[in-house]
């Protein structure tokens, strides 16, 4: 496996390349963020660690970049940034997963390798389930052509619904994906943004099924 570490502190860069190399990775190393897009455009990694914070170009836009060319290289991204819109920008721009510094060095193993298990399938860039369109790059979301202004909070989770139409999602798996998991968070928060939701785009289109969770009509 091939794993690309985009990061400009050479002293953590070094120690991730040699600690990836004893679990048996092959890691190279950029330094900077055109660096880094130019070795994941034509690298081929299995992975990529990127720090957000990069000379020339930051993590936000690299992969952004990534993701307008169709390149869907797993992406897992590090920053000092801990909020929880710094996590929801940098999963907006198209990273798979976020982990702010200080980190655990075992937590990140272990977030790289399910990221390797899941691979790097086909996305689209543009979401579109009915006459709803999402497009995770510009934050975007359109219903039947007319813009539809939404929160952080409510752009994240309609995105993990309109990436799973049709499915029955628990409220503990919402809140697992699109709340932060290091704070407490009330199971009827959901309840609530679901609400918000259904104001802007319709009750018809988030279905309760009782029990069980909610469904995003298709």
């Amino acid at each position: 496996m091939r794993v690309l570490v985009v990061e400009d502190e050479a002293r953590l860069a070094a120690a991730l390349q040699r600690g990836l190399q004893a679990e048996g990775f092959a890691v190279d190393v950029a330094a900077t963020g055109p660096a880094g897009l130019d070795a994941a455009r034509h690298g081929g990694y299995d992975a990529m660690i990127l720090d957000v914070m990069l000379p020339g170009l930051s993590g936000y836009e690299l992969v952004r970049r990534l993701r307008a060319e169709q390149h869907w290289l797993p992406v897992l991204m590090l920053s000092a940034k801990d909020g929880e819109y710094d996590q929801a920008d940098g999963l907006d721009c198209g990273a798979d997963d976020y982990l702010t510094k200080p980190f655990s060095y075992v937590v990140l193993l272990a977030r790289l390798r399910a990221l390797l298990r899941r691979g790097a399938p086909e996305r689209p860039t543009v979401l579109a389930v009915g006459d709803l369109r999402l497009d995770p790059a510009r934050r975007r979301v359109t219903r039947a052509d007319a813009e539809v202004a939404l929160t952080a909070r409510e752009f994240a989770l309609l995105d993990y619904l309109m990436r799973r139409p049709g499915q029955v999602i628990s409220k503990i798996e919402l809140l697992d994906h699109v709340w932060d998991a290091s704070l407490e968070t009330a199971p009827n928060a959901v309840e609530v943004y679901v609400g918000y939701l259904r104001r802007k785009l319709g009750r018809d289109r988030l279905e309760t099924v009782r029990g069980a969770g909610y469904r995003l009509a298709t």
